[in-house]
């Protein structure tokens, strides 16, 4: 038993795997981040657009 939690503990090749997920994660919550401020300021622009053009 103690010789399969040796291998276990020192195993690193599922580390690489790890250090990517973490840093896609971190990607992923920077764009959500800025999709989020940038969504306001697209959606005034376009309601200023609707506003400017005439009604039928």
């Amino acid at each position: 038993m103690n010789k399969v939690w040796e291998k276990f503990v020192s195993e690193e090749s599922g580390q690489g795997m790890v250090e990517y997920g973490l840093i896609l994660a971190l990607i992923a919550v920077v764009v959500i981040a800025v999709l989020g401020g940038l969504g306001k300021k697209v959606q005034s622009t376009f309601q200023s657009v609707d506003e400017a053009m005439p009604s039928k």
